[in-house]
């Protein structure tokens, strides 16, 4: 089936010092753009707030006097028709009155390109919708706080630019190089290939560019609209392969009741987790520790930063490059994918309590917390959530609540006793034995339910409150009193009744599989 759909094509640069510096003076125009746009819309809150105070002053009630007091919020055109009007233009004379001085605000605007202006006008009113929709509910997920002026040397270094889709000046010269409007050709390290054949045969269309940089590194991501072919339904192979079941977790990255095969590895039910993070600690602790001695200011602290951040975007771009290598497989080679609903935030928060109330183990359940974070489940999920739909499968996601560990995932018993330090899971009635990550896989793929090919989340629905960081900290009721936290286990019935061990029944003796016979499928699915 022909779609057209947005994709994003990521090249790395590789620009000569000179571009570099307008690189740079692209991306600071744009930071001063966004501050520029952001206060002016602060501007016009605190008057706002002004009015409303002095009118419940003089004794009306603030809800009226909020309905009451009517200050518009500049939004891109008059943002941009004012600038417009006072920045002059520095190689004409005479200026307009009052442009020289602290009135004029950017003498350099000719030098950067007019596209890196209005992208973050229009980013900067996106901020501002996104917290009053936020504020006013209409935005499902956590909070979104006020919007807040971005620093030099903190903020990203970013900016995008558009062109004239009839007329365009962001195009591919050759398979190494990519022209940008003021900024001229660039270099860039890998082939685009791929994307000058699918604009060759009218394919795609180039809608805009966005160039960041990290760490020493500079990116181009070119978003492109392209005719894509999504497959109706899976593959023959991928319908004989079925189901795979995904059980995220530290130990192992993702522990699958059907095998997939890595780079440089064999089958394996168990994805090794490579602790991106923990394999630099040494070298980042050491980083970290020679920043925190420099002097702010100085020369040797930008190294010393630049070292940092060349760290952990290593890590980063490791992690990326690991995960985006899984999920392929995974939605290449079967049918359906079968994951949890983690609660991230809730599985990563902190164990240190309040001044009262002092949390236990703290640090401990802070290296927990990096290990949860490092493996990154959240971009597991969206990387298989759009990667399921380009390939034909589908996705499907079992509930929060369901206590997959603890289910037998051969006759639906189930251990309330397991915790988290038995890594065996031992069925009493069937005597199955098996890891409880493997156990665990089994019973997602049995107990998901899959959405429809092709089918959009809309925002706020229950199955993507994990990625939108559902609150995770009890609601409060009056009194003081807090409502009861649900564990795993106590959530709704599961699909198979749970059957309590009976601790004085004798049962026969649990039987081991082997690793030969966990390779070949679910017990239920072997012909016994």
């Amino acid at each position: 089936m022909q779609t057209e759909v947005l994709r994003a094509f990521r090249f790395t640069l590789d620009p000569t010092p000179a571009q570099q510096e307008d690189l740079l003076r692209h991306a600071g125009a744009a930071r001063w753009a966004f501050n520029h746009a952001l206060g002016m819309k602060i501007a016009a809150h605190q008057q706002w707030r002004a009015q409303v105070q002095a009118l419940v002053d003089s004794g009306v009630e603030e809800s009226a006097a909020r309905r009451r007091v009517r200050v518009p919020v500049p939004m891109k055109p008059e943002i941009q028709k004012r600038l417009n009007r006072i920045k002059g233009d520095p190689q004409k004379l005479p200026w307009p009155e009052g442009s020289i001085g602290p009135a004029r605000p950017c003498p350099w605007w000719k030098e950067v390109s007019t596209w890196a202006f209005q992208s973050a006008f229009i980013d900067a009113d996106q901020a501002w919708k996104n917290w009053l929709d936020s504020l006013s509910g209409k935005r499902a997920g956590r909070k979104v706080g006020y919007p807040r002026f971005k620093k030099k040397g903190r903020a990203k270094d970013s900016f995008r630019l558009h062109h004239e889709v009839p007329k365009p000046t962001i195009r591919l010269d050759g398979y190494r190089r990519l022209s940008l409007p003021r900024l001229g050709s660039i270099r860039i390290h890998d082939s685009g290939k791929r994307l000058a054949r699918l604009i060759s045969r009218g394919q795609a269309v180039v809608q805009s560019v966005t160039v960041s940089r990290s760490a020493n590194r500079w990116y181009a991501s070119v978003l492109v609209k392209v005719q894509q072919n999504l497959p109706d339904q899976p593959t023959r192979a991928q319908r004989a392969n079925g189901t795979v079941g995904v059980d995220l977790g530290v130990k192992t990255l993702a522990a699958l009741n059907r095998p997939v095969t890595l780079p440089g590895a064999r089958e394996t039910l168990m994805v090794p987790n490579p602790r991106h993070l923990a394999a630099d600690t040494r070298r980042l602790t050491r980083a970290q520790r020679a920043l925190s001695r420099t002097t702010k200011g100085s020369a040797r602290r930008r190294n010393a930063a630049q070292r940092v951040a060349t760290l952990h975007h290593r890590i980063a771009e490791r992690r990326s490059t690991y995960l985006h290598t899984l999920t392929k497989q995974l939605t290449t080679r079967y049918a359906t994918v079968a994951i949890e609903d983690l609660n991230v935030r809730g599985m990563s928060a902190s164990a240190r309590g309040t001044v009262e109330q002092p949390g236990r183990m703290v640090r401990q359940k802070a290296g927990l917390n990096r290990s949860i974070l490092d493996m990154a489940p959240a971009e597991i999920r969206r990387q298989l959530d759009y990667k399921t739909r380009w390939n034909g499968s589908r996705l499907a996601v079992c509930g929060r609540y369901f206590p997959s560990s603890k289910t037998c995932s051969a006759c639906g018993w189930q251990n309330p006793r397991l915790t988290l330090a038995d890594r065996t899971f031992t069925c009493q009635p069937c005597g199955l034995t098996i890891d409880r990550d493997l156990n665990a896989a089994r019973n997602i793929a049995a107990h998901a339910d899959a959405a429809p090919l092709h089918s959009t989340v809309a925002p706020g629905t229950e199955e993507t409150r994990n990625a939108r960081r559902a609150a995770t900290r009890p609601t409060t009721l009056r009194g003081g009193r807090q409502a009861v936290k649900k564990r795993e286990g106590t959530g709704g019935q599961p699909p198979v009744p749970p059957q309590r061990s009976d601790p004085l029944t004798l049962h026969p003796p649990p039987r081991q599989e082997t690793a030969k016979q966990l390779t070949k499928g679910p017990a239920h699915e072997r012909a016994e």
